[in-house]
């Protein structure tokens, strides 16, 4: 999946951009789980999946 691809579905459930971190940018919603997604064009299905289901969106 493409990062921001990612990103976009995030943003549309409510997350915004909290911060950057070494590696991550981190996302925060209110009353959600904070997600960190990685900086990489490309996000490997498998995690695409489970930062989706930490965001509480599968």
């Amino acid at each position: 999946m493409k990062r921001r691809d990612l990103i976009r579905k995030l943003k549309t459930n409510g997350y915004r951009k909290a911060r950057e971190g070494h590696d991550h940018t981190i996302f925060t919603a209110p009353n959600r789980r904070p997600v960190q997604v990685p900086r990489h064009n490309e996000i490997n299905e498998n995690t695409a999946r489970k930062i989706l289901k930490d965001a509480g969106l599968k």
